[in-house]
């Protein structure tokens, strides 16, 4: 669904339908990570395999920077396949007969790179997820967490516009999942990869993502941040989703701040109002919100942090 006087322009924008999946409308800004979180058979896996054309969209366009997917011959296709869009499946698909260095190299092995630039990429990006060491191991000698991030590797490395999580860390153990979701945060903020990402698991949705699409039964319920989604659910089946997640851990000071300035101490406005909480503790006089260039865009009292609290209760 567009959002008119973005900052950033929609990289991805798909409406339309097919089997599974009816009257989805949502676009992808760049740099952005847009989570489609959904119970088992809602549709989302569907949807991102639609919007990837890797199935068929009975009704509706797919464009990619203003170009439709979906009038695309075969051929043209193929080749935005191979150089604009990558795909990070939950089972990590890797050649067991390759080394790490050469299923990361793969893709640009489809596009005819000679070896040795195609592994100096690969090299580049294994040490980029933290494989440096293991590129002439093969798949079976390494954990579920390194296979995945030779996944990733052999998806960034191909440098796409576009990347494409289908549930890629609901098969790994929780700290390896912990991990995985930390590696992609730290890569986001490198690479600002503009990134589509499915998950069943709302904890993850509300952690990696910039934007939060619910889906049920084939369509989308609602779509916002996490705050706005916790804080003004648009329906029943989205609130069963939030009522345990707790607000003070997920809200931030620029999500309940009032207007006016608090005086000396000031406080962040991505901090999260559990931060806040031992600073409200020791001092009950009001914080004054700041951006990261330290200007003032509002107040935060003991009585908004109370109100989330009694959210939570």
């Amino acid at each position: 669904m567009s959002e008119a006087g973005s900052s950033r322009a929609e990289v991805l924008e798909a409406t339309g339908c097919t089997i599974g999946v009816r009257d989805v409308s949502f676009d992808v800004r760049l740099g952005e990570t847009f989570v489609v979180m959904g119970l088992s058979g809602s549709g989302k896996s569907t949807l991102v395999r639609c919007v990837a054309r890797l199935s068929d969209v009975t009704k509706g366009q797919v464009t990619l920077d203003g170009d439709d997917l979906t009038a695309m011959d075969e051929r043209t296709l193929r080749e935005v396949r191979r150089k604009k869009l990558s795909m990070v499946f939950q089972h990590f698909g890797l050649f067991p007969h390759r080394s790490v260095i050469d299923n990361a190299a793969y893709g640009l092995e489809v596009q005819g790179i000679s070896k040795s630039a195609r592994h100096a990429e690969a090299q580049r990006v294994l040490e980029l997820v933290g494989l440096a060491g293991y590129e002439y191991h093969y798949p079976q000698q390494l954990s579920g967490g390194m296979q995945q991030r030779v996944g990733l590797a052999r998806a960034l490395a191909i440098d796409p516009e576009v990347l494409f999580f289908d549930e890629p860390f609901s098969a790994l153990d929780p700290l390896i999942r912990r991990d995985m979701q930390d590696e992609l945060i730290r890569l986001q903020g490198e690479l600002q990869r503009t990134i589509v990402f499915i998950t069943h698991d709302f904890a993850e949705a509300i952690k990696l993502g910039d934007r939060i699409a619910i889906m049920k039964d084939g369509v989308f319920d609602q779509i916002g941040t996490a705050a706005e989604l916790i804080t003004n659910p648009a329906t029943d089946y989205v609130r069963e989703f939030t009522q345990d997640i707790p607000k003070t851990k997920v809200l931030t000071a620029a999500d309940v701040m009032g207007s006016g300035n608090g005086g000396g101490r000031t406080v962040g406005a991505d901090q999260s109002v559990e931060s806040l909480i031992p600073m409200m503790l020791d001092d009950p006089a009001p914080l004054t919100v700041v951006d990261a260039t330290g200007m003032s865009l509002g107040v935060i009292d003991r009585s908004a942090v109370l109100a989330v609290l009694d959210g939570d209760s």
